[in-house]
């Protein structure tokens, strides 16, 4: 240990005094020893494990092994839990509680004698919300992506845990799928401990934490049960130790051209349309100025190399099998800035120069992408004044240049109640338009923008139509889906006044989103326009209410935008 270094740690255990007294005797109660105490790094294990939160069921197993590293290291492991954000089950929707995680993992780790931390992470909201406490207070850390879950099976066919989910209403009302064929895939969709295989939201975070720096080489595409996660583990606990000794912090990693590089991998990956939300959050955490126009400037124009659902063919274990994220770093460096610390000390692309590409059929190359250009549009327009998303590569073409009349949906409830009544008028150049699904209306802006459409359009043969809302998609969906919009309806903004029969113009290759009535219009429309009630009156949904910042700035809270930092200056008694 550099003597010139003094640990956070020792203001607690440090001392020579009743603090220090206090601080180290009540630990006793567990069996510690002595030098325990003295100048060893002490190394916060943030586990984000839930009987709640399926996808990191495993993650007590992981955190026993991070333990085993520090120890080998010469530091000391200590776990603690955090709120965990299970997608399958919370309601109304995780994004509800991602700040709310984010407040925990931060006020746990500044309040107590913590030196480094370990993010063990899994399900969609886990890794953003943990990255976004770590960040406001900036303590050196490592993340641990839990892992996808092994290929899902169904009579021979290959099916991703989430993807599926979007197509039980099609596989039973045209296709003739039983209950007892849904129950079968029920059973074999989801066939080992970790997170959707697809390229959703979770894999999408672990290869973003990847991109970013913040892992070990090679982390984000580990199948949560292969041996090698464990190995990871282990190297993972080893290495915190030292950056505690590097005073190697997040802020140091975390730069702009960390966050250009990662929006450059998203696109390269097809990663879901949630990666902008969760990494403007995470710049918001660091201080770094980032803005939405810049995922469409860095990333809109970037070739689609992974082949995986729910744009592509295959799953994450047979991404990692055909050489994870470092083969696709590889392959992208001539997009990539060079300059990028990672947690190993090394940079990005050191990381990655010569790492093998097994299969080009899952990861293609430069010379021969599946896409030339695949990453998120951003639109503007007097619809979404402060923008909108797309995401190209899961969209129908034919739909990317297209002029319909809405249908409107005042709230998820009056979708559900109308979308498949036969007297419907809807057919399938017909936008569908769904209102009160934003940060503020839903609460929470849940994944609901990849509304199934009629069935009585499904059984016609229709697969795809326009959809526009101020609510997201889930990584594991695709379709023409128009996401993000901002700002929201619910606080006023233009889709608020979107009516039956209007003409809603989108030109996905001029980046436009235009509700096509006359200005004088708009203007009466919004001025006759009345604020729905509040959602909730108490507690931390109407804090979160109160606070939450429009889609286009991160849906954070604004009195949570950049840090507090490690410092607490008094103590407990």
């Amino acid at each position: 240990m550099n003597k010139q270094k003094k640990l956070r740690s020792s203001d607690w255990f440090g001392k020579q005094d009743k603090m220090g007294f206090v601080h180290r005797s009540w630990f006793r109660n567990q069996g510690y020893p002595d030098d325990y105490f003295v100048n060893r790094p002490i190394i916060g294990i943030c586990n984000t494990w839930s009987e709640l939160t399926p996808c990191n069921g495993h993650l007590r197993e992981i955190a026993e092994v991070v333990k085993r590293g520090v120890l080998e290291a010469g530091g000391v492991p200590f776990e603690f839990p955090v709120t965990s954000l299970g997608e399958t089950v919370m309601r109304p929707t995780t994004m509800l509680f991602r700040n709310l995680t984010s407040m925990d993992v931060e006020e746990t780790i500044r309040a107590n004698p913590i030196d480094g931390v370990v993010l063990l992470t899994g399900c969609d909201k886990t890794t953003p919300s943990t990255i976004m406490g770590a960040c406001s207070v900036d303590l050196p850390t490592i993340v641990i992506p839990g892992g996808a879950m092994l290929n899902g099976h169904f009579r021979g066919e290959c099916i991703g845990s989430g993807s599926f989910n979007w197509m039980i209403k099609e596989k039973l009302g045209v296709e003739n799928y039983t209950m007892q064929d849904i129950q079968e895939v029920e059973t074999g969709v989801a066939r080992s401990q970790g997170h959707c295989m697809t390229m959703g939201t979770a894999s999408t975070m672990a290869c973003m934490s990847e991109s970013l720096g913040i892992t070990l080489p090679g982390a984000a595409a580990i199948p949560a049960v292969d041996a090698r996660k464990k190995l990871l583990a282990q190297l993972s606990g080893r290495r915190i130790v030292e950056m505690v000794k590097e005073d190697l912090r997040l802020s140091r990693i975390l730069t702009r051209n960390a966050f250009e590089n990662a929006i450059v991998v998203n696109s390269a990956i097809g990663g879901s349309t949630n990666f902008i939300i969760h990494l403007l959050a995470i710049a918001g955490r660091i201080g770094i100025p980032l803005a939405l126009k810049d995922f469409d400037i860095i990333g809109s124009k970037i070739p689609l190399l992974v082949n995986l659902k729910p744009s592509g063919k295959f799953l994450m274990e047979d991404f990692y099998y055909a050489g994870g994220l470092p083969a696709v770093v590889r392959e992208m460096q001539p997009y990539l800035k060079s300059d990028v610390l990672t947690v190993n000390g090394k940079s990005l692309i050191d990381n990655c120069a010569i790492a093998p590409c097994y299969n080009t059929d899952v990861i293609a190359t430069l010379q021969s992408p599946l896409q030339s250009e695949a990453g998120m549009v951003v639109l503007k327009g007097n619809l979404c004044e402060h923008g909108a998303i797309i995401k190209p590569a899961a969209a129908s073409t034919h739909l990317l240049k297209h002029r319909g009349r809405a249908v409107v949906f005042e709230s998820i409830e009056d979708y559900t109640a109308r979308i498949d009544h036969p007297d419907l008028d809807i057919d399938e150049q017909c936008v569908i338009v769904l209102k009160g699904v934003g940060p503020v209306g839903y609460p929470g802006m849940p994944e609901v923008g990849n509304v199934d459409l009629p069935m009585k359009l499904l059984q016609k043969g229709v697969k795809d139509m326009v959809r526009i809302s101020d609510g997201r998609m889930s990584g594991t969906a695709g379709g023409t889906v128009i996401l993000h919009i901002s700002p929201e309806s619910s606080i006023g903004g233009t889709l608020a006044l979107v009516r039956n029969g209007d003409i809603i113009e989108l030109d996905v290759a001029n980046r436009r989103l235009h509700l096509d009535i006359t200005d004088e219009e708009l203007a009466a429309r919004k001025a006759n326009w009345q604020p729905p009630p509040p959602m909730a009156i108490r507690g931390y949904v109407k804090f979160y209410i109160d606070h939450v910042q429009q889609a286009h700035l991160g849906a954070d809270l604004d009195i949570l935008r950049n840090g507090s930092g490690a410092e607490v200056v008094r103590d407990l008694h």
